[in-house]
């Protein structure tokens, strides 16, 4: 039987989300809206990116090597929910400032623990190539 965290729920919304990029003509604007980017805007979105808490207040962020350069990252894009946890693929801050792509793929994953967060913030829609 699958544990029920706070969490998990919406994620998983968000997952589908992803996999099935397309957009509605909607006005909700929270994290389990229905569709990703907004309805005014003619680019399909096919990420949400989040950022986590833990209890303590601090967001959780983590090391990646992106083309030789590493950095630290707290933005992250769901790839999957499994009970409690959830596996995140890391998001890096893209370094072609030429283009309107927010973010790029590390290619690194990360899973975290959801019973050890206590906020899931979620950022505004974008495109993040190769995912």
């Amino acid at each position: 039987m699958e544990k029920d965290c706070c969490f998990n729920n919406i994620l998983r919304v968000i997952d589908v989300l992803q996999r099935n990029a397309n957009l509605c003509e909607s006005l909700d604007e929270t994290c389990s809206r229905p569709f990703l980017g907004n309805f005014t805007v003619s680019d399909v979105y096919n990420t949400r990116p989040v950022t986590f808490y833990s209890k303590d207040g601090s967001l959780y962020s983590v090391p990646y090597t992106l083309n030789g350069t590493t950095g630290e990252s707290s933005i992250f894009r769901v790839e999957k929910v499994c009970d409690c946890c959830v596996t995140l693929l890391v998001l890096a801050p893209n370094p072609d400032t030429t283009t309107t792509r927010t973010y790029v793929s590390t290619n690194q994953y990360v899973t975290i623990n959801l019973e050890c967060v206590c906020v899931l913030q979620c950022l505004p829609d974008t495109i993040v190539d190769n995912v």
